[in-house]
């Protein structure tokens, strides 16, 4: 699946792909000047790209994938420390997906959601089976923000509620509700969308907002401030909490112990729905099917997409309690997608099942991440003062980085932009360079490679974070 590079002082080319195949399967050699000129053109003359002041940026025209590389048109290959957004977790062009999608297309391309469909049924059982507790059915969205929209409906509709919790430091999509939900930056411009979102300070411990000295009072303090949130917000009022199982964009924030089962619990006190968001950590992304079996806990929603089929189509959707699932046997529930459990979604869905098992997903994401990444990021903090906090699981790990390690000053500042930003926009550029294609955001990188990466791949990989750090530390103060 993966192409061999060489690491050199800039963007490297790969000695055996030397073209890409075009939309009529055509080969083209790389350096076709013609093609990514008429690519950049129609980009930049009729592409409104998300979250992005358009004549600000310039996106890098991708000509082919394969495994955990793309490659541009000019041939420079770069490996995919982002699974593009998290997302492709089985990595470009896995050849069971590829094969899955046009199986199901050559024989049924699309069908309805009132109807029945041997794919789409069993990929939901499939999620089931591998679900905890008695979470048995599955209702498919295209994505990530609307199974957390459907989440909320689903829990408003069972109690009678209306208001949700959710974090700071958090990211649940684009979409109204979803963005209300959201507790970063990018909900701010969006006000007011649903006002009955109340937000709290999840568990942090390096940044603790309730000024902790270890991972166990972290936990205390943040299940108090939990608490009292709800009852000054009103517990009756509480429809939901809806809280990413490990925080993805806004830091990789892993729960500290028994913090994830405290909120179990108040949810169960307070009768309120409990939703885990597993868009970006569901389907191996830290060694198990869902987050929440590393810590011990049945929510009674769980909301999904990107790895569940690692975007080859659009696929999301939530996983339902037996409990909330009968609420509405006799009752119609009032929602619905023209292309919920798309077929082509589906098949790909059921592939990656497939893969997972065949290909012992699981066991090789636990390996690589407790032998490899973690030793590794562990071992850079001798010798980078810039490098403030590691921290992760599996193959999902960030970098905080600072300016001075005992103030633990950001690298630059919260939210960012412009000459403020250059410090990470420099240390992005000198990976890039090195052919690895990052994930950054504020004063991180984040570590997330398809799960199917190479060992010497990740090395690789990992060996160019490293040089690059030494951007950073040109601006810690000892």
């Amino acid at each position: 699946m993966s192409e061999e590079t060489t690491m050199t002082d800039t963007i490297p080319t790969t000695g055996t792909r030397t073209g890409y195949r075009d939309r009529h399967g055509v080969e083209h050699p790389f350096g076709d000047t013609a093609a990514e000129r008429q690519v950049r053109s129609d980009d930049r003359a009729h592409v409104f790209h998300s979250w992005s002041a358009q004549a600000k940026i310039d996106p890098l025209p991708i000509a082919a994938g394969e495994g955990s590389t793309f490659w541009d048109y000019d041939g420079n290959a770069y490996l995919d420390f982002s699974s593009q957004l998290v997302n492709l977790n089985l990595g470009h062009q896995h050849p069971d997906l590829v094969a899955a999608i046009q199986q199901q297309a050559g024989r049924l391309a699309t069908v309805q959601p009132s109807m029945a469909n041997d794919v789409r049924g069993e990929l939901a059982r499939r999620i089931a089976e591998v679900a905890p507790g008695t979470l048995n059915k599955v209702f498919f969205t295209n994505g990530g923000a609307d199974a957390n929209e459907y989440a909320v409906r689903l829990a408003r509709a069972v109690t009678g509620r209306r208001k949700v919790l959710s974090m700071y430091r958090s990211y649940h999509g684009g979409t109204s509700t979803a963005i209300a939900l959201t507790g970063d930056p990018r909900r701010w411009a969006n006000e007011p969308s649903d006002p009955s979102v109340a937000h709290f300070f999840g568990p942090y411990p390096y940044r603790s907002a309730f000024h902790s000295t270890s991972p166990e009072e972290e936990t205390q303090r943040a299940l108090e401030h939990l608490e009292n949130v709800i009852v000054l917000e009103g517990a009756g009022t509480i429809a939901a909490l809806i809280a990413e199982t490990v925080v993805g964009t806004n830091g990789v924030l892993v729960p500290p112990p028994g913090y994830l089962a405290g909120v179990r619990e108040l949810c169960d006190r307070y009768g309120i729905v409990y939703i885990a968001d597993e868009v970006m950590v569901g389907f191996g992304r830290i060694g198990e099917w869902f987050a929440v079996d590393a810590f011990d806990v049945v929510p009674d929603l769980i909301t999904f997409a990107k790895g569940v089929n690692s975007g080859y189509v659009p696929l999301g959707g939530v996983v339902i309690s037996d409990a909330i699932a009968a609420r509405f046997d006799d009752v119609a529930f009032q929602g619905g997608l023209t292309y919920s459990g798309h077929p082509l979604a589906c098949a790909a869905g059921v592939a990656t099942f497939d893969v997972f098992e065949r290909d012992g997903i699981l066991e090789r994401v636990r390996d690589l991440g407790s032998r490899v990444v973690e030793p590794e990021l562990r071992s850079w903090q001798e010798r980078h003062p810039s490098l403030g906090e590691v921290r992760g699981r599996g193959l999902f790990w960030a970098l905080e980085l600072v300016r001075n390690r005992e103030a633990r000053e950001p690298l630059v500042p919260f939210n960012a932009a412009g000459p403020d930003a250059a410090p990470m926009a420099e240390v992005a550029a000198a990976c890039k360079a090195a052919g690895v294609w990052p994930f950054t955001h504020f004063n991180r990188v984040h570590v997330a490679p398809p799960l199917v990466i190479e060992e010497d791949e990740l090395r690789r990989g990992l060996a160019a974070i490293d040089a690059a750090l030494y951007v950073a530390d040109r601006y810690a103060r000892v």
